[in-house]
């Protein structure tokens, strides 16, 4: 029966001569290097680039996914709420409905420009019908804000208390919205049972659409401008 042949390899020998494949290398001619340090160089050159396109580009990329890692739980907020609402949507169209109902009513509670007159009327009515005394009635400056506009009425009325009671009464029970402010009641000095009510009286009339324009107009350009008045 025929034996195979052994091999003996010397390894020292091996370890030799690559060795000496790497002696007096020319770095400007690779060209001509062995197979060896051909090889060696192809192999740090890769692990060169794959390092550079590790901190080049990978790094980069981690920080963008670390960053919509970090939105995650403010989406997934996001998506509950709107799921919810989009779940109660028929209940809250109701809702809406129901406050632009109320929003109406209390508008027609607001006289319009041209209707300010006659509530100014009736509230001097009111405190005549209670037997008042008037010593001051005067309407203040108009204050328009974004959609209403408010309008003080200084009043000094003088007369016995049920009947000064029964007068703010009457001015709360007014079909247009009155609030009466800084109510201070003061009694006459002859002992004669009349009482003094000096108040604010406020009543409030809603906006025409002109108006509504030049309130947005003016808002807008406030805003353009900084505190110190220059323009942004």
């Amino acid at each position: 029966m025929a034996t195979k042949p052994k091999l003996n390899v010397d390894l020292n020998s091996v370890l030799e001569q690559a060795a000496s494949q790497f002696r007096g290398l020319n770095p400007n001619e690779p060209g001509q290097w062995p197979t060896l340090p051909k090889l060696a160089a192809f192999v740090a050159l890769a692990v060169v680039m794959v390092v550079l396109a590790w901190f080049l580009l990978l790094s980069s990329t981690t920080d963008e996914l670390e960053a919509v890692r970090a939105k995650e739980p403010t989406l997934k907020s996001d998506y509950r709420s709107k799921l919810s609402q989009a779940i109660n949507l028929g209940e809250l169209r109701k809702q809406k409905l129901q406050v632009e109902e109320y929003v109406t009513q209390l508008e027609k509670q607001l006289p319009g420009k041209a209707e300010m007159d006659a509530l100014l009327s009736d509230i001097n009515q009111a405190g005549l019908g209670r037997g008042l005394q008037f010593e001051l009635f005067r309407p203040g400056q108009v204050v328009a804000k974004e959609y209403y506009a408010e309008l003080p009425i200084a009043v000094k009325v003088s007369g016995r208390y049920h009947d000064i009671g029964s007068f703010a009464a009457d001015v709360a029970n007014l079909s247009r919205i009155v609030t009466l402010h800084n109510l201070n009641i003061t009694a006459n000095k002859d002992a004669s049972g009349v009482l003094a009510m000096e108040t604010t009286a406020r009543t409030y009339r809603y906006l025409d659409p002109t108006e509504v324009a030049e309130q947005k107009a003016a808002a807008a350009k406030s805003k353009s401008k900084t505190p110190g008045g220059a323009k942004k």
